[in-house]
């Protein structure tokens, strides 16, 4: 476990993994097609986030599950391009930036989304076979509470564990702080459960 802290990668190497992750992160797929698709500004109707559960409440569900896939996949290709030209700590670093681009896009005067989307594309491109307990996870909790917001928070906790017991330190480590960073975004949400209010997937209105 000592080598958590040991990262080869040299620092003009791991800033420009960043910016590189950052910068494909800040894409607001979820403001870009809406309004290609003529239904306006999606930070103007509900929580005003630009991500897909947002986009959904535009009625569009081809429009949300396509911003669901682009939000998912500009972390993925961010963390594959830092994993190529850069090493595997270079990809860990550009997918980590990509999901931090797409919370905090500069663009949008650092107002994104919340981050599923991004968290599970980075896990595909670092650790491909966690998407499925990722998964595994949610479905499980998703059929046992009905909370969506709720069974992908609980899931971003069980990746790192997972990540450390497996004996990947360095990808568990990131992932954890991914977690954290989730579960702040996620703050209303949080409130909500706890209240009792939070909608339930399949509730309407």
């Amino acid at each position: 476990m000592t080598d958590i802290f040991t990262w080869q990668i040299t620092l003009p190497l791991a800033l420009a993994a960043l910016v590189c992750g950052y910068l494909l992160g800040s894409i607001p797929f979820g403001l870009i097609l809406t309004r290609a698709a003529g239904l306006g500004d999606i930070r103007s109707i509900g929580s005003g986030n630009i991500g897909a559960t947002n986009v959904l409440r535009t009625g569009n569900k081809k429009i949300a599950a396509a911003t669901l896939l682009l939000d998912a996949l500009k972390a993925t290709v961010a963390a594959l391009i830092g994993w190529y030209a850069f090493g595997p700590e270079g990809g860990l670093l550009a997918g980590f930036a990509a999901f931090i681009g797409h919370l905090f896009p500069v663009w949008l005067g650092f107002k994104g989304g919340k981050g599923v989307a991004t968290y599970i594309g980075t896990l595909l491109g670092v650790a491909p076979w966690m998407v499925l307990v990722f998964a595994a996870v949610w479905l499980g909790c998703a059929k046992i509470t009905r909370y969506s917001s709720l069974s992908a928070l609980v899931a971003t906790v069980i990746v790192p564990i997972v990540l450390f017991a497996l004996g990947q330190p360095k990808i568990g480590l990131v992932m954890a702080i991914m977690t954290v960073i989730s579960w702040l975004k996620h703050h209303e949400n949080i409130r909500r459960l706890l209240a009792g209010t939070e909608s339930k997937i399949g509730q309407k209105g």
